[in-house]
Parts: C-alpha cells; sequence; structure tokens
C-alpha cells in the first residue's frame, strides 16, 4: 500500500500548503486518536516542536484534535525531538508527537510520532492512520473530550538523561565548548548539559526568532561553527540541526568531522573498553573508507538505505547497537532508543578524556574517500534506468576503480532528481568518473 500523506519521517511540508494546514492536521490528530483508541481506553500524548513560529498554531491543532478524539495531551514546549521520545517512554505515554521540519528552513514544518518505547512507528501503524484519515470523524462527547496540561520541566529532565550518558567519573572541566544549536529546539539544553559536565561553554545559534532556525547555523551550515571554535581557541565545535538528532564536530584546529568519522570513533571506543561489537549499520552514502577501516578490526559493515529509520530497522534485524549517516543522524542503541545529537557528542567526549588523544588522533586509522556527487535533473517522463549508455559507462567507471572505490547512482525521494555518486581514493578520478555517469544519464 502507498503511503499518501507519510515519508521517510513523518509529514512534513510548506506551511500554508497542503498537507501542513492548520485544518489537515487537526483531522490528522484525530485520526490517530482513533487508531489509538482502538487500543487503549484513554490515551495520553506528548507534543513536543522546535522554535519554527509555525509551531504555535500546529500545536493548536493538534491539541484539538487529539482532544476531540477522547484522547489526554501533555504539551512539552520546545524540545528536541530526541527528548520526546524520551519523556514518551519515561512518562508511560501512549504516543510522543514531534512538530519540526528538522534541518529545513523555518517557512517548513512537520509532524512526527514516536511509539510508547520511544521508537520509530511502523509502515502498518502510518497505513492505519491514513486509513482513519478517509473515514468520517466521530467526535467526543462533552463527558469523553481529552484534556491539555503543560509538563513545565519537560527540558529538566531532558537534560538529566543526556548526562547519565556520561560516565560519572569523568568530567569536561577545562574544556572549552562552542555548542551551535541551529536556533532550534536545543537552544536552551545543549549549552546547559555541556557546562553542568563541567565545560565551559560559548553559545551559538541559541537565539530563535521563529524564523532563524538553521539559517546560516547548526549542522548543516557548520562553517559558522568552524569560525566560532577558531576565534575562541576552543577545544571542540559542537553543531546539531534544528530539532538536535543531527551532529557535526569541530576539533580545536577547526577540522569538520562528518557523521561516518564519528560512527567509527563509536565503535574503536568500545572495542577499547573491550565490548563485543559484532557489526555496524550505515547507509549506500557512508564513505568506503570507514567500512575498510571497520572491517580492518573485524567489524561486519552492512549499508541500509538513506534515512535513519531505515538504519534502526536494520539494527533492529541484527540486534546490533550502532549506526549512523554521515550527516550526522548518530543511533547508539545502548543509550537511547533513537538517534540523538547531544548524545552521541557525548560519547564522543567521553572517548577523548578518557584517552586523552583528540578526535585527529582517534581517528588517524579513517581517511575519507574523497566523493563527488552530482544531481542531474530528469525530463518528464525519463526512465533512466533502462539508459543503454548509462549501463555501458557504468561497467567501464567500475573497471576503472577495480575495487578501490565504488558508484551509486539513484532516485531522488522528493525531486524528479538522479543523484550520481562515485568514490574514489584520487579525488580527480572521483570528480570525472561522476562527470561521465552523469553526462550518461543526460543523454539517455
Amino acid at each position: 500500500m502507498t503511503r499518501k500523506y507519510f515519508g521517510t519521517d513523518g509529514i512534513r511540508g510548506t506551511v500554508g500548503q497542503a498537507p501542513i494546514t492548520p485544518d489537515f492536521v487537526l483531522r490528522l490528530a484525530h485520526a490517530v486518536g482513533r487508531v489509538l483508541k482502538k487500543t487503549e481506553e484513554r490515551p495520553t500524548v506528548l507534543i513536543g516542536k522546535d522554535t519554527r513560529i509555525s509551531g504555535y498554531m500546529l500545536e493548536s491543532a493538534l491539541e484539538s484534535g487529539f482532544n476531540s478524539a477522547g484522547v489526554d495531551v501533555v504539551l512539552l514546549g520546545p524540545l528536541p525531538t530526541p527528548g520526546v521520545a524520551y519523556l514518551t517512554r519515561a512518562q508511560r505515554a501512549s504516543l510522543g508527537v514531534v512538530i519540526s521540519a528538522s534541518h529545513n528552513a523555518f517557512p517548513d514544518n512537520g509532524i512526527k510520532f514516536f511509539s510508547a518505547q520511544g521508537t520509530k512507528l511502523s509502515d502498518e501503524w502510518e497505513h492505519a492512520v491514513e486509513a482513519a484519515l478517509e473515514e468520517a470523524p466521530v467526535w467526543a462527547d462533552s463527558a469523553s473530550l481529552g484534556k491539555a496540561r503543560r509538563l513545565d520541566d519537560a527540558p529538566g529532565r531532558y537534560i538529566e538523561f543526556c548526562k547519565s550518558t556520561f560516565a560519572n567519573d569523568l568530567t569536561l572541566r577545562g574544556m572549552t565548548i562552542v555548542v551551535d544549536a541551529a536556533n532550534g529546539a536545543a537552544y536552551q539544553i545543549a549549552p546547559k548539559v555541556f557546562h553542568e559536565l563541567g565545560a565551559e561553554v560559548i553559545s551559538i545559534g541559541c537565539s530563535p526568532d521563529g524564523l532563524n532556525i538553521n539559517d546560516h547555523v547548526g549542522a548543516t551550515h557548520p562553517e559558522a561553527l568552524v569560525e566560532a571554535v577558531r576565534k575562541h581557541k576552543a577545544n571542540f565545535g559542537i553543531a546539531l540541526d534544528g530539532d538536535a538528532d543531527r551532529l557535526q564536530l569541530v576539533d580545536s584546529t577547526g577540522r569538520l568531522f562528518n557523521g561516518d568519522e564519528i560512527l567509527y570513533l563509536m565503535v574503536a571506543e568500545r572495542l577499547g573498553h573491550g565490548e563485543k561489537v559484532p557489526g555496524a549499520v550505515g547507509t549506500l552514502m557512508t564513505n568506503m573508507a570507514v567500512e575498510l577501516a571497520l572491517k580492518a578490526r573485524g567489524i561486519e559493515f552492512v549499508r541500509a538505505k538513506v534515512g535513519d529509520r531505515y538504519v534502526l530497522e536494520e539494527l533492529d534485524k541484527r540486534g546490533w547497537l550502532l549506526g549512523g549517516e554521515g550527516s550526522g543522524h548518530l543511533l547508539a542503541l545502548d543509550k537511547h532508543t533513537t538517534g540523538d545529537g547531544l548524545i552521541s557528542a557525548l560519547q564522543v567526549l567521553m572517548a577523548c578524556v578518557r584517552s586523552g588523544q583528540s578526535l585527529a588522533d582517534l581517528l588517524r586509522d579513517v581517511t575519507l574517500f574523497p566523493q563527488t556527487l552530482i544531481n542531474v535533473r530528469l525530463a518528464p517522463g525519463q526512465d533512466w534506468k533502462a539508459g543503454e549508455k548509462l549501463a555501458a559507462e557504468s561497467r567501464r567507471v567500475e573497471a576503472e576503480l577495480n575495487g578501490s572505490g565504488r558508484i551509486l547512482i539513484r532516485a531522488s525521494g522528493t525531486e524528479p532528481l538522479v543523484r550520481v555518486m562515485v568514490e574514489a581514493r584520487d579525488a580527480q578520478q572521483a570528480r570525472s568518473s561522476a562527470e561521465r555517469l552523469a553526462e550518461a544519464v543526460r543523454a539517455g
């Protein structure tokens, strides 16, 4: 069954355009409430949000929709996506709801959901909600309407949870850390987490005005973090995205480390303590150098489709704990049920404090292969997979790489584009090979 509204991470779009309108969001909450009521007499739902100005409007619509179905609501206010996941589990709630478009600019917003266990919900659950949306609403009578209340200490509870993942015998005392919260959901929380663990914190991207989320700050724009780390001669820089489930790191030299490198470091940290790591999960885009470095240490590496939900599915299937994407979505399932930028950062800092080594030292076994990515816009109706020129050129490039690189050609899930990626030990080879393949796509 094809999903009409749900994408890979909930429902997302431009505010004021379908489906991100208050009338639809009210109907969505009502439909979700009816699905919950099939298995629970009096469900309770937590609602958190990021700092977008549209969050007020969508929060009100969700509250009304849930209450109209006889579902109680607990409002958390601005809180990172992984914070909502944690509190849903800790509060024994029926469902967690996040109002956020993650790393998108402020005109966009979205709705995503977490189960009572703090995990992403299944495709079957999303299909059930979409089916309920097609049915006429069944409004609860006055005596059965849901109620709403606010959980005033939601940020404090999440801060303590984050700190609990950092070893009790370690401290960040003596470190200067630049924290960039992307003017998003972690703007109050992130600086406090590192400060309360002993660090001197310099904050940027922590002054939201409803319109500036992800605006030239945060994990998708790490240039501001690099500049601030160099300016303040800080030991580390930590950049989150708008809902704080994504992480980028900068060391004292201003060097940027992405999610692929951080995944390797998290595996190496556990191996260094004698922990068993049966395997790790990346995506089709994970740098080949990380795969080779993990295999050199006897760690099985598996690639999932792009998207943290697919990484999580693969981890669950195999019973593994560690996975992630180069974009900075990282999963450590022994620490949290979902990707968490703050907790991932704390795992890296813990490794540096314990070892007394820099990030560069800890990652000396990993030198990322150069990657070239080219987006090719498709003509209307173009069947790029059937192109004989592309097939022939792909065979030639594969032969030239001879196992020391790889190609990935895939359709975009959101635009009429084909993404052509080539990875090789030599940057010039990666670039020229990608250009040849992109031309073959255009030629049909």
